[in-house]
């Protein structure tokens, strides 16, 4: 339902590092960095194009934020996973955007304000994580059953889809303050973040909806929020 674009840019929950990088290479390897899941996964690979151009242009847009170049990480399963799926043909180059884990949830919002520019080039930013995604509380006994939450997930889930819906975006960056269900669905922000990041190129005029907003295993989300 939306244009191919020219390039992807992917900000996942699975590359948090002190700075920001960004991959800057011809040809990033597929990164399965994963444990405990049947060999099929591991057997994936998402032959993408890298492009370098694409990075020194994100890193010449961030600043006065410093961004490395990086030629050694590549695409995590929080970028291929998902793009295996909407580009099965992995002819679209993709590059990487690093979460600085340092920094605090304002600022990853109003980094993402800069990239704006690459869309307007026809980059499709992707931001990959979970919005409730506490793995310590997953109820193994009914991880298939779709839309199964518990009640502290189910009361998170409510509280972000509204915030998400009524535009309440200072709401969601503070998210800390919130009821204690909040913290329960976040409880460190690495999946949480790649959130901000989308919610920060909104612009005023543009459309936003939810979509495959479901619960699962009790504790976990894969709810997901188009804009444009």
């Amino acid at each position: 339902s939306i244009p191919k674009p020219n390039a992807i840019l992917c900000i996942s929950a699975h590359w948090l590092t002190n700075g920001t990088k960004v991959t800057a290479m011809s040809m990033p390897q597929t990164i399965h960095d994963f444990g405990g899941f049947p060999q099929a996964l591991f057997d994936v690979q998402y032959p993408a194009p890298g492009s370098p151009e694409l990075a020194k242009e994100t890193q010449g847009i961030l600043a006065p934020t410093a961004v490395e170049l990086d030629e050694s990480w590549g695409l995590d399963h929080g970028t291929w996973t998902v793009l295996k799926h909407f580009y099965p043909d992995a002819d679209i180059p993709v590059i990487q955007l690093s979460i600085d884990y340092n920094k605090p949830m304002q600022w990853h919002f109003d980094l993402a304000k800069q990239l704006q520019s690459l869309r307007e080039k026809g980059v499709l930013i992707i931001g990959s994580g979970n919005i409730v995604h506490n793995l310590g509380r997953v109820d193994w006994a009914r991880m298939n059953e779709i839309g199964y939450g518990h009640d502290w997930a189910i009361e998170a889930r409510t509280y972000f889809n509204k915030a998400i819906l009524d535009g309440n975006f200072q709401g969601l960056i503070d998210y800390q303050k919130g009821p204690k269900a909040l913290q329960l669905a976040v409880p460190t922000p690495d999946h949480y973040i790649p959130l901000l990041y989308t919610l920060g190129l909104k612009s005023a005029k543009e459309e936003l909806g939810l979509f495959n907003d479901k619960l699962l295993a009790g504790s976990l989300s894969m709810t997901s929020v188009r804009i444009g």
